[in-house]
């Protein structure tokens, strides 16, 4: 616990002087993938951002910093449609996302990886680890939003879904957008609708720790408990803070991020 609490220290004096190079992935089928990457040992650590979001948050930069400092490899990338990568968010939806992920797995890491996912990455960790088991070590939720778009939607009025259904798309209330909103489609929520897991057991047997605070007033807390007890894995530790929003971007959530990802490398790697 010191180690980890003076590596955190000197995380927040490393600023940007050791920031990976920003490479790109060209693949014939799906937009050219943005993505910053640095080699070294196994378990690898991937982080997968939110809605709308990208790979240069707070949170990404310092478990960047921290694997550096464990000599562990680290890549962080931005999804289809958002950040560095090509196109427009308007025309992708979580499929295309899901996508992107498993191609991250499957062409650009090396062995076993830790997903560390905030929000829609939280859901997104989840299709990745039933997709792709022999490659996920171990979960990381950071306010987990498993189902959200579709939860959010089924929670309306039916007067507000008729209206929706009518004129074809959905403007999505948000904090974090400039508008206040984010325009969904019909057709996006019916495509997010095919991956939602959260109505029976989650086939995942690795190591889960999800992480949520009890004032998040974007995606409620207990999403992350559903999910905790819905996958089959018995190895699934909860941490619920009482202060916080749903970023978890302050100094002392990042740190209990840090502090969980830390635990999990030095269990993967003893139990390894």
């Amino acid at each position: 616990m010191e180690n980890v609490t003076h590596l955190f220290g000197v995380l927040l004096c490393l600023g940007d002087r050791y920031k990976s190079t920003i490479q790109y992935a060209t693949r014939p089928d799906l937009p050219t993938l943005a993505y910053r990457k640095l080699n070294g040992k196994n378990p690898g650590v991937v982080f997968l951002p939110g809605f709308a979001s990208n790979m240069n948050g707070q949170k990404a930069e310092a478990l960047e910093e921290f694997c550096r400092s464990l000599g562990h490899s680290y890549l962080r990338f931005d999804y289809s449609g958002c950040g560095a990568s090509e196109g427009k968010i308007t025309d992708y939806n979580v499929g295309t996302w899901k996508k992107d992920v498993l191609y991250v797995l499957d062409e650009l890491v090396e062995g076993p990886q830790i997903l560390v996912g905030c929000s829609l990455g939280g859901w997104l960790m989840l299709l990745a680890a039933l997709a792709r088991p022999q490659k996920v070590a171990a979960l990381v939720g950071i306010s987990t939003a498993a189902d959200h778009f579709v939860t959010a939607y089924n929670e309306l009025p039916i007067q507000k879904k008729t209206e929706i259904q009518e004129c074809g798309f959905w403007s999505f209330p948000s904090r974090y957008s400039e508008d206040g909103s984010y325009r969904l489609s019909v057709d996006f929520l019916r495509e997010a609708e095919s991956h939602c897991v959260l109505q029976g057991p989650i086939p995942v047997s690795c190591p889960v720790r999800l992480i949520h605070c009890l004032q998040d007033a974007d995606v409620p807390w207990h999403v992350s408990v559903q999910v905790a007890e819905r996958v089959l894995s018995s190895d699934v530790d909860v941490a619920l803070r009482k202060q916080g929003c749903h970023r978890m971007s302050n100094k002392d959530d990042i740190k209990l991020i840090v502090y969980t990802l830390d635990d999990l490398i030095d269990k993967l790697t003893t139990l390894g």
